[in-house]
């Protein structure tokens, strides 16, 4: 049985809660959503569809900023299940924090009923979809791919700031064409290796083929950037390795460790939004306004500190790592965690095989800054 999460007395503050000067409110506006894709994270500990209306008010939500987010750089995400199925708890929330940053993580099937004022207050909109249109159908359902495509272009002329794919790599025969074919449509490309176990076979072979044409691909050029967010901050990571550790003090750059507060919609705050089933992992409450340090944190158990892509990879997936060393599940270190941590690597050494100092010495001021301090790390793990 899980342990029960401290909760401290409402009035107190804790102070090292929060590592750096920013923090994302990831809130989820409801857990209800209008797909089934088969590979849902919120589908482990039933959570999904369990909460379906946020229970907590605005005044309580402002009353936990002024308390522990108060001299805080704060952007919020809006998150579900499916966020646009609760517009009006975003509409409220952007009106009553007007200093914030918001982003938009949907399954854009319904982008095209956001009202202008909302898309045009959107720093980023992360749209889920899984590459081409065969393998983005067989996960989420017959027609979603053009449907979202539809609606994404219908709304980009409203949006106040990028369109974002993000990319569940579920499926081994995910081709390179496909993932390519994104850049076309939206601003960045964000992907990360599904937390599965869909690594045997020749599926780990297949992956490293695909990458190590997209880091050719992305060097092929010093005129613009290959807008690819996963290799992007690995490259900068390797030139600089500063921006790695800077932000959030060395530890994993999901932010699971050192800022990112994700809100349930009954107000119960955990660090990773794919382990909100474990009621140890509760580290603050709206309601009570109380809020400690991540639970999730580097642990002598994980091997990363050995490694030698520590410098740029930073812990990666700080649930992967907690779950396979820490917890000991070890059918999940060998199927998912090692075949996923055998990938990263390998994109490093692809990366190093493309001189990415040459690379970076040839790029524009401007390519640099887009290089270096790209806003959509913030909203993103960066590490796929």
């Amino acid at each position: 049985m899980d342990q029960q999460p401290f909760a401290p007395n409402s009035s107190s503050v804790c102070a090292n809660a929060i590592t750096g000067g920013r923090v994302e409110l990831q809130l989820l506006t409801t857990l209800k959503c209008n797909l089934k894709c088969s590979y849902c994270s919120l589908g482990v500990g039933e959570v999904l569809g369990s909460q379906p209306h946020v229970s907590y008010s605005l005044d309580q939500l402002a009353a936990f900023a002024a308390t522990h987010l108060a001299d805080k750089e704060v952007y919020v995400t809006f998150y579900g299940g499916e966020p646009t199925l609760n517009l009006d708890f975003v509409s409220a929330t952007m009106r009553r924090f007007p200093l914030f940053r918001f982003q938009l993580q949907t399954n854009g099937t319904l982008l095209d009923n956001l009202p202008d004022e909302l898309l045009g207050r959107l720093s980023n909109i992360l749209v889920s979809i899984d590459g081409g249109e065969h393998i983005t159908d067989g996960y989420r359902g017959r027609g979603i791919y053009r449907q979202v495509l539809k609606n994404m272009h219908h709304a980009r002329p409203r949006v106040g700031g990028s369109i974002t794919a993000r990319v569940t790599w579920s499926d081994g025969d995910t081709s390179f064409e496909e993932l390519d074919e994104l850049t076309r449509n939206f601003d960045y490309v964000y992907f990360q290796f599904v937390a599965d176990e869909k690594y045997d076979g020749e599926s780990v072979a297949k992956r490293k083929e695909v990458l190590a044409q997209l880091v050719t691909r992305f060097f092929a050029s010093s005129d613009r950037i290959y807008p690819f967010i996963p290799l992007m901050g690995i490259v900068r990571n390797k030139i600089l390795p500063n921006r790695a550790r800077e932000l959030y003090a060395g530890l994993t750059q999901c932010r699971a460790s050192s800022h990112l507060l994700n809100v349930m919609p009954d107000g119960k705050i955990f660090p990773c939004p794919d382990m909100m089933y474990l009621t140890a992992m509760q580290q603050g409450d709206i309601t009570g306004n109380w809020l400690v340090k991540s639970p999730l944190q580097p642990h002598v158990d994980m091997p990363c500190t050995s490694c030698t892509a520590l410098s740029w990879c930073r812990h990666n997936c700080m649930k992967n790592l907690y779950l396979a060393y820490v917890r000991k599940d070890e059918r999940y270190r060998t199927n998912v965690v090692e075949p996923i941590c055998e990938l990263v690597k390998f994109i490093g050494q692809e990366i190093d095989r493309h001189a990415p100092r040459d690379w970076y010495a040839r790029l524009s001021p401007p390519l640099r800054r887009q290089l270096i301090d790209c806003e959509i790390y913030e909203y993103v793990e960066i590490m796929p």
